[in-house]
Order: structure tokens, then C-alpha cells, then sequence
């Protein structure tokens, strides 16, 4: 079990660009409270509970309320099943109508008759905590709490050992079990025991069930994963200064979660925040440009560099996709020798001004990458801007440094303008074509969805249901798609442990794991749905070539029915037939 960490909320100053931000950071050796449920739940009907902790395996597929009685077929027995190198999960719910103090989760080794046990430490219970979430409502556009219903959702997995549960609350645990390679295939047993301090209360039994089949190293996945990184966001919440040793170091196993399911893409700046300050915390400078004296220019790749290599070293090598030569604001800033200020300037693309600044930024930033050796992966990326803009962006990247891809995130229905990027990924919803897709994949090119604001399913928001996460995977698959991007993967709010929602979009979408590398319901599920769609290409390529026409057609016929990216009244039940095919 993990050593106990306690968490608080003090304030710092984090200093960006010189400049002192007062922020919020998680401070360990305080514990921190969920806020009060603002629900109707509060008087649920206690009176029926049986006294004292009440404990059963519960579906993955539902959140439950904390202050909502739980009404389930009570089971002490679950079955997870897997292939060897898959982590599989399963929940346990507690609940009492008394406070329970110091209650612990612990399981034992998986044993099987005439198997080699698998070891205990294959295994996690943790905690899932409460935050407040808010609803769907209109999608994008500026929130007030007070404009949307809120409700507290069960999602971040907490590093607590023991938790102190009270009177008329339910607590969720999230078991996990990562299942060796080289473990035989059988079904085992491990024993799991539910304690109040040292007083064991009951024992449940998890059973695992291992498939015979081998589900590849994640270096050899090939769903594209593109989470956005936010390396500023980690160092308010820990309280660092930005880009110090400390900072890349608390980055490391934040980043390493990101890197073990599978990313592919760094996100990289190269300038100014390219979203404006759309996020709680601004995205610090990688590359700092500086005019001197006699009007050339001098650019420090210092933070980039080591930005790159950390992220590279942790296993993300596809690609490095760099924001943006179009910032939301047209936007960018300089250090000027003479008065070491920054000055900013409006360089809007098909300007003089545009060519004039970036031109040599660009030529200088091609000899780095060569330099470097990462030329060939580096992408110069905009996110959903506008089509005159991005023609003359995409000129002069062609014209001054032709060697450099290019990534875009669509919502403007214009792909088919720009046919040969690199590397595309659509607005969930918006139409495209299948057989473009098949030939930008038959000539190396990369294509992917993105999820946002503006669609309610499938997404990762954190009143979605959980296997949401899980039919993204499914949806890429069925539609033809290489992967997945989301724009956050840690773009943290002001007080992320207790409160997911922003001030603009539904609560959840700017981030998907918690300070200090704690994992979440979502993320569990969204790795889930990728190692299913690498079991997909693992089961396609031996049917097809053993001729077992049968099981390819059952198998391909059950993706199809997952081909919608919009909520229908079977979508989780045809997940779960899709899921059991692969087993």
C-alpha cells in the first residue's frame, strides 16, 4: 500500500516571467474536506441500512452519490478478466450510517491450484473522492455556479491508506490490477479485506481471470493519444518556481502516467500563451526570443530543450507539436535588449509584420531542431482557427521552413483544404470522410477527433458517465480515426482536489488526472478503451491470417454498432458486448 499522504490548500507566489502570480497551491501535511453535497441526496432514507460498514462489488459503469443510500444486489465476489500486461479494474462500495474511523482496503496475492500466485503488489485499492461538478448545460461559453445544477461526483483516485468514513456516506474504492506478462493463464482468487483499523470487518473475494493472449508493450501501441500538457499548472499547485529543478522533477511522474498509457505527442510553446490565458494559469514561455541592439535576433531554446528530452526520455517520441504560429490573439512577445522589457507585438498571418517576426524566428528554430534531431517529428500546430488564417500560416512554414510538419485541431469543417498535414484531428461531430481518412493513414498521415466543450458524449467531463471514456477508443476505432485528442490533460482549476468546475465550459474538461500524479475514474477508463483497441488490432491480425472469417465478422459487427459519436439508449451495453468479444 502507499505510504499516507495528507493534502491542504496554502497560498505562494509562482513566479512567471519575472513576474510575482498570487496563486493556490496543494500543500502536503494538512488533509483537505470534500465540500458539502448541495443535493437533494442529503435526505435520502438511511433508516433501512443495516448497521455498521456495508460493503459489495459494484458496477464500473456507474458513479454512486455520497449521500444517497445505496440500493444494490449486495456482492462479495467480482470477476475481472484480462489478457497478460492489461490492467483491468473493478469497484467496491462502502457505506454506513455511523462513522467508521481509519478504514483500509488490503488485498492478498492471486492464487490458482497449480499456478504460480501472482503477487499482491500487482494490485491497488484506492480511494475515490468526491468533487464538485456542475452539468452539460450549453456546452461552451462563461459559467457562474449559481447558473447550473451542482453535484459532487466520485472520480479522483486519492494515495490515502486508511480513510475515516462517516455517518450516512458512501465511499467508493477503485481496485486495479496490472496483470503480469508473464503470468499463466487461469483464474485465480486473492482475498480481500476490508479493516477498521486493525479490526477486520469482512473479506471479499476478487476473482482474476487471465486470457491467454498477450497484450503488447506500450511502446508498440498504435492508437494516437494526445493529451495537452500543461507543465505551469504543476508548478502552482506544488508551489515551484517555474522551470527550476524542483518543477521537472514534481513534472516527471505526472508526466510518466500521461507516457504509460500510451501518449504519442509533446505539447511544446513557441511563444507567447497561445490560448490567451484560457486557463487558469498561463502557459509559461519554453523559447525565449530577444531582439538585440542591431535588430537581429537571439532565441533560447534552454527550457525547451529540456522539456522535450524529459518527455522524450519518459517514452513520448512521435511527435512534438509546437503552439502556435497563430495564437488565439495574434499575440507574441519579445525581450528587448535595450530596455529588458517584453514587449508584445500583433503579427496577424498574411501581414507584413507576420512574415517579418516569424521568418527568422522560423529559420533559426528548423537549424535547432536539426541540431537536435528531432526535425522530422517537430509539427508547428494551431487550434481552431480560421481557415484565411491558417492558409497563411501553412504559406510561409512552406515557404521559409519547408522541412516542418503541421498539426491542426479543426472546428471549422475545412480539412479538406489542407489535405497533406501531418497530423489532423477533427471536432467531434463534425462531418468527414471515411475514405479520406484511408488515404491520408495509406500515406503515413495522421488523423484524429477531438472531444470539447461543445459536445456532450462521448466525453471526459466529470459528470460523464465513466465508461465514456472508454467508448472514445471504440468511436476511433469504428469511424476509422488513429486516435483521440483532448485538450487538457492537467490544466488544473483553482482548487482541482475539491472542485472540477471553470469558469467557462462544463465541469472536468480542463483536466483529467489530480495534483501530486493521483489518477482518476476517467483515466482509468480511457486507458481501458486504448489497450482494447490495441487488443482489436492484436485479434484482427490473427484471425486474419488463421481465416477465422467467423469470429472477424461477430468482432467487426459489434465495433460498427460503436461508429456514433453521439449518446443512444444501447451505447453502454454495446461497449460491454464489443469489450467481451476481445476476451
Amino acid at each position: 500500500m502507499k505510504t499516507l499522504v495528507k493534502i491542504g490548500i496554502a497560498s505562494l507566489v509562482l513566479w512567471t516571467q519575472g513576474e510575482a502570480v498570487q496563486a493556490q497551491t496543494i500543500a502536503k501535511g494538512r488533509p483537505f474536506i470534500e465540500m458539502t453535497d448541495p443535493t437533494a441526496d442529503t435526505l435520502s432514507d438511511w433508516s433501512v441500512v443495516k448497521r455498521g460498514l456495508n460493503s459489495s462489488f459494484v458496477s464500473i459503469d456507474k458513479r454512486y452519490p455520497r449521500s444517497v443510500a445505496p440500493q444494490v444486489l449486495t456482492q462479495k465476489k467480482a470477476l475481472v478478466k484480462g489478457w497478460k500486461g492489461e490492467r483491468v479494474s473493478a469497484q467496491l462500495l462502502l457505506w454506513s450510517t455511523s462513522a467508521i474511523n481509519s478504514v483500509s482496503v488490503e488485498i492478498g496475492d492471486f492464487r490458482a491450484a497449480k499456478l504460480p500466485e501472482i503477487k499482491a503488489n500487482t494490485a491497488q485499492a484506492r480511494f475515490v473522492r468526491y468533487v464538485m461538478t456542475d452539468e452539460f448545460g450549453p456546452g461552451c461559453g462563461y459559467r457562474k455556479p449559481q447558473d447550473f445544477a451542482s453535484s459532487l461526483s466520485p472520480d479522483m483516485l486519492d494515495d490515502l491508506d486508511t480513510y475515516d468514513i462517516r455517518g450516512k456516506e458512501v465511499r467508493p474504492v477503485w481496485v486495479t490490477v496490472d496483470i503480469p506478462r508473464d503470468s499463466e493463464s487461469g483464474i485465480y482468487r486473492a482475498a480481500v479485506t476490508v479493516k477498521s483499523g486493525e479490526r477486520k470487518i469482512e473479506d471479499l473475494v476478487l476473482e482474476l481471470e487471465v486470457v491467454d493472449e498477450l497484450l503488447p508493450e506500450v511502446g508498440q501501441w498504435t492508437f494516437h493519444l494526445d493529451q495537452w500538457q500543461h507543465p505551469s499548472a504543476v508548478a502552482r499547485t506544488e508551489g515551484l518556481t517555474m522551470w527550476s529543478e524542483a518543477h521537472f522533477a514534481a513534472l516527471k511522474p505526472v508526466m510518466k502516467r500521461l507516457a504509460d498509457a500510451g501518449q504519442k505527442v509533446i505539447t511544446a510553446t513557441l511563444n507567447k500563451d497561445p490560448w490567451n490565458v484560457q486557463t487558469l494559469d498561463p502557459y509559461a514561455d519554453m523559447i525565449i526570443w530577444k531582439k538585440k541592439k542591431d535588430g537581429s535576433w537571439q532565441y533560447d531554446y534552454t527550457v525547451f530543450d529540456r522539456w522535450v528530452t524529459l518527455m522524450m526520455d519518459l517514452g513520448v517520441k512521435k511527435m512534438i507539436n509546437c503552439y502556435s504560429i497563430v495564437p488565439w490573439n495574434n499575440i507574441i512577445h519579445y525581450k528587448d535588449e535595450v530596455s529588458g522589457k517584453f514587449i508584445d507585438v500583433e503579427a496577424k498571418p498574411g501581414t507584413a509584420v507576420f512574415e517579418e517576426i516569424w521568418a527568422p524566428f522560423l529559420t533559426s528554430f528548423v537549424a535547432h531542431l536539426k541540431a537536435k534531431g528531432w526535425l522530422e517529428i517537430t509539427n508547428i500546430a494551431m487550434d481552431e482557427r480560421e481557415p484565411a488564417q491558417m492558409e497563411a500560416a501553412f504559406a510561409l512554414v512552406k515557404k521559409i521552413a519547408p522541412e516542418l510538419g503541421v498539426s491542426y485541431a479543426d472546428n471549422q469543417k475545412t480539412y479538406k483544404k489542407f489535405p497533406d498535414s501531418e497530423d489532423i484531428s477533427l471536432a467531434s461531430g463534425h462531418p468527414f470522410s471515411k475514405e479520406d481518412l484511408i488515404n491520408r493513414r495509406a500515406r503515413g498521415l495522421n488523423s484524429t477527433f477531438y472531444v470539447y466543450c461543445g459536445n456532450s458524449f462521448p466525453n471526459q467531463f466529470t459528470f460523464s458517465d465513466p465508461a465514456e471514456s472508454t467508448y472514445l477508443a471504440w468511436y476511433a476505432l469504428a469511424a476509422g480515426f488513429d486516435g483521440v485528442l483532448h485538450w487538457a490533460y492537467n490544466s488544473w482549476v483553482e482548487t482541482p482536489l475539491q472542485d472540477s468546475r471553470f469558469r467557462t465550459w462544463p465541469a472536468g474538461d480542463t483536466y483529467i488526472v489530480y495534483p501530486q500524479n493521483r489518477s482518476s475514474i476517467r483515466f482509468e477508463r480511457m486507458l481501458e478503451g486504448i489497450q482494447d483497441y490495441e487488443k482489436v488490432q492484436v485479434l484482427r491480425k490473427k484471425w486474419e491470417s488463421s481465416n477465422e472469417k467467423e469470429k472477424m465478422n461477430r468482432l467487426n459487427k459489434a465495433i460498427e454498432r460503436l461508429d456514433k459519436p453521439t449518446r443512444t439508449a444501447t451505447w453502454n451495453e454495446d461497449l460491454n458486448d464489443a469489450k467481451s468479444l476481445l476476451n
